[in-house]
């Protein structure tokens, strides 16, 4: 018995694979457009600006060794681009001594700033009884044993240069496009002063510095 001949089926068969060619063909016509529009825009990062620092304790004690800290910092965020939103998720924002973290991360609100807007934060830092230890106690930050040196020379000597860390993630809005996510690391140095070289003001029974240090942003996948 023989297969019978059917053109319908024949037909059939050409117009899905046509549909379908042109639905790649499509997706890829799309693909390249978004691409040419993200290298004709090529989004500047955004400009991160630590405004000023506020501290309320900064005491170190050397029986045991343990560092409390509370501190509030002004940051800005600026979004340079004229036809590029950002939208900055997850950011956790706090402060570390050579490298190494002293006080407990602070999560920033979600933000989402549209062309050439602004962002002001000013978040508190805590860092409660800071062990000077490789090992965590509750709420306690772990910090290396030999930073607790480093960081009383550096009182006594009147400057403690600090270090504002932002981590978290953006994303690049283009009309009604989403860009994939980034991240974003940004770096603010802080000199807090302990003497007269850097001059700072009383409020209430803090030190407020203005500092108005510009910070270094860096976007990566």
């Amino acid at each position: 018995m023989t297969e019978e001949y059917c053109p319908h089926h024949q037909d059939g068969n050409q117009l899905v694979k046509r549909i379908a060619i042109a639905i790649v063909g499509l997706l890829i016509v799309c693909a390249i457009v978004v691409l040419l529009v993200w290298a004709i825009l090529h989004p500047p990062k955004p400009r991160f600006l630590l405004q000023d620092v506020t501290i309320y304790a900064f005491n170190l004690s050397t029986a045991p060794h343990l560092l409390t800290s509370n501190l509030q910092i002004t940051l800005a965020a600026r979004n340079p681009n004229s036809r590029i939103g950002i939208s900055y998720r997850k950011l956790d924002i706090f402060a570390s001594y050579r490298n190494q973290q002293i006080t407990l991360p602070t999560l920033l609100p979600t933000t989402y700033q549209g062309h050439r807007d602004f962002t002001i934060w000013s978040p508190f830092l805590y860092g409660n009884d800071v062990i000077w230890s490789p090992f965590l106690y509750g709420n306690d930050v772990p910090v290396a044993p030999f930073l607790q040196a480093g960081l009383s020379a550096d009182m006594n000597g009147g400057l403690v240069m600090l270090d504002i860390k932002v981590f978290g993630h953006v994303k690049w809005k283009v009309g009604s496009w989403i860009s994939r996510r980034y991240q974003i690391n940004v770096h603010c140095p802080a000199y807090i002063s302990f003497s007269d070289r850097i001059k700072g003001f009383q409020v209430g029974s803090a030190m407020k510095y203005q500092l108005l240090q510009t910070c270094r942003v860096d976007i990566s996948l």
